[in-house]
C-alpha cells in the first residue's frame, strides 16, 4: 500500500528539483562568456594607466605595485612580457608556469595559496594578483545555494507530512474499530484544522451510534423479557380448561407457545452475545464428551477424540444443540454424524454432518443470518431461525467460526473450528 505521507514528501522533493534544474538552465542559457572576458580587459586598461611604462626603471614599477598593495590589500606580482619578474608587493606568488591552469575559468587560476588573477597589461606585462579567497562563480554558487535550500526543505517537509497523515492513520484505525463492532471506539483530537473536525465528527458519529444500538438492545431483551408473561398466563388458562378444550387444539397451542417462549429465549441470548464480546465465566471443557452429552439426547452417534477447549459450557452446549436440531430438520429420515478432532494447527474442530438436500453454494453464508429462509424453502413453521445466527455468535464468542460445507456423501456439513488447549 503506497503511504500517503511518503507521496506528500516525495512531491515536495520533486518540485525542489525541478525547480533546481530549471534555474541551472535558465543560468546556462543567460549567462555570458564575453561580459566576463571584458571586465578583464577593463581592469587590464585601468591597471595600465596605474603602473609605469614597460621601459621604467625597476624601481619606479616597485614603488607603483606598494602602491597598488597599499590600497587593494592583495598580493600583486608585476611579470615582464617574457614571464620574467619585474616587481612584487605582499606575499611571494608562485610563477604562473608553476600554476596549474584553469582554461575553464579565464582570468584567473589556481595556485597553492589560492586563486589569483591573471590581468594581461596592453604593453605584454601581465599583472597577478592574489587576493585570498575563490572568486564569486555564479553556476557553482548557485547550485550550492539551491542544494541548500532542498535539504532544508527536504529535512523540514518530513516531520509535517509525517505528523498529517500519522492523524489520518489513527482516522483509519478508528473506523476499522467501529467496522469490527466496538462501538466504543474514538479518535483523540488533536490540532484546530480539518482533519481534527473530522475526527470531532467521526466520535460524535460513533457516539450516536453506540447509543442507537444500544437502546435497540434494551428495547429487544425488555420486548423479549414481558412477552413471557402473557405466554406464561396463556399457558396456565389452557391447563385450567382441562378437558374442555379439544385435545388436538390444546397440543397445537401448546406447541405454539413452546416455539414463541424458544424464540424469545434465542432473542435473548443473541441479546446477551452481543453485549458481551468475551466469555465471562470460563472453564476447561472437553468438547467431544459435551458433544456426546447433547448427542445421547438425540440418539444420535459421535466419533472423534477427545479436545479440550476454554469457554462458558452452556453457550458451546447451546450450539452443539443448535447444529443437531438443524440436521434433523433437513434430514428427518437419517441420523446425523458428528466428529470431533484435534487439527495440526490447534484448533478444535466440530463436524455435524446431515444426509439432507444440501445448501447451494451462493446461499451457504447467508443462513447464518437471522431469520433467513433459502429460495423456494416451505419450512416457515420449523425453528425459530435464529438456531444457526446464534451458533455462529458463540463460536466467535470463543474465538473461532463456523461454515457450511458441502457434505462429500450428500447433504450439508456444519464445521466448527475453536482455539484447543493443551
Amino acid at each position: 500500500m503506497r503511504r500517503l505521507y511518503l507521496q506528500i514528501y516525495l512531491t515536495i522533493i520533486a518540485i525542489l528539483a525541478i525547480f533546481a534544474v530549471a534555474a541551472m538552465l535558465a543560468w546556462r542559457l543567460t549567462a555570458n562568456d564575453e561580459r566576463f572576458e571584458d571586465t578583464f580587459a577593463f581592469a587590464g586598461e585601468l591597471a595600465s594607466r596605474a603602473l609605469p611604462p614597460v621601459d621604467a626603471p625597476r624601481q619606479e614599477q616597485q614603488h607603483a605595485l606598494d602602491r597598488l598593495h597599499a590600497r587593494l590589500h592583495a598580493d600583486l606580482m608585476l611579470l615582464a612580457p617574457d614571464g620574467a619578474p619585474l616587481a612584487a608587493a605582499g606575499h611571494p606568488i608562485p610563477p604562473p608556469h608553476l600554476m596549474p591552469m584553469r582554461p575553464s575559468q579565464p582570468g584567473w587560476q589556481m595556485g597553492p595559496g589560492g586563486p589569483a588573477w591573471r590581468i594581461k597589461l596592453n604593453d605584454g606585462r601581465m599583472l597577478v594578483a592574489h587576493i585570498g579567497h575563490p572568486p564569486f562563480r555564479p553556476a557553482p554558487m548557485l547550485l550550492a545555494s539551491l542544494a541548500v535550500v532542498a535539504i532544508a526543505v527536504a529535512i523540514g517537509a518530513y516531520p509535517v507530512a509525517r505528523r498529517l497523515t500519522r492523524r489520518i492513520e489513527r482516522l483509519k484505525s478508528g473506523v476499522d474499530s467501529l467496522g469490527r463492532g466496538e462501538l466504543s471506539a474514538r479518535i483523540k483530537v488533536e490540532g484546530k484544522d480539518e482533519i481534527a473536525a473530522l475526527a470531532e465528527s467521526f466520535n460524535r458519529s460513533a457516539a450516536r451510534i453506540e447509543e442507537l444500538v444500544e437502546s435497540n438492545k434494551m428495547l429487544l431483551a425488555n420486548c423479549s423479557h414481558e412477552l413471557r408473561t402473557p405466554l406464561t398466563r396463556i399457558g396456565m388458562a389452557l391447563a385450567l380448561l382441562g378437558e374442555r378444550v379439544d385435545t388436538q387444539k390444546r397440543d397445537q397451542i401448546k406447541a405454539d407457545i413452546g416455539e414463541l417462549d424458544q424464540l424469545i429465549d434465542e432473542i435473548l441470548l443473541a441479546t446477551r452475545l452481543d453485549t458481551a464480546r468475551v466469555p465471562e465465566r470460563t472453564e476447561t471443557i472437553d468438547l467431544l464428551a459435551l458433544a456426546a452429552e447433547e448427542c445421547a439426547r438425540e440418539n444420535v452417534a459421535v466419533e472423534g477424540d477427545p479436545v479440550m477447549v476454554r469457554g462458558e459450557r452452556a453457550y458451546l452446549r447451546r450450539m452443539v444443540r443448535n447444529l443437531l436440531d438443524n440436521a434433523r430438520r433437513h434430514a428427518e429420515d437419517s441420523a446425523p454424524e458428528v466428529r470431533v478432532r484435534r487439527t495440526a494447527d490447534g484448533q478444535a474442530e466440530l463436524d455435524v454432518r446431515d444426509h439432507g438436500p444440501g445448501i447451494p453454494q451462493a446461499e451457504r453464508e447467508k443462513i447464518f443470518a437471522p431469520f433467513y429462509r433459502l429460495a423456494g424453502s416451505t419450512e416457515s413453521g420449523k425453528g425459530s431461525g435464529l438456531g444457526l445466527t446464534l451458533v455462529r455468535q458463540i463460536a466467535r464468542h470463543h474465538g473461532g467460526d463456523v461454515e457450511c460445507l458441502a457434505s462429500d456423501t450428500g447433504g450439508s456439513l456444519f464445521r466448527v473450528r475453536l482455539p484447543a488447549v493443551a
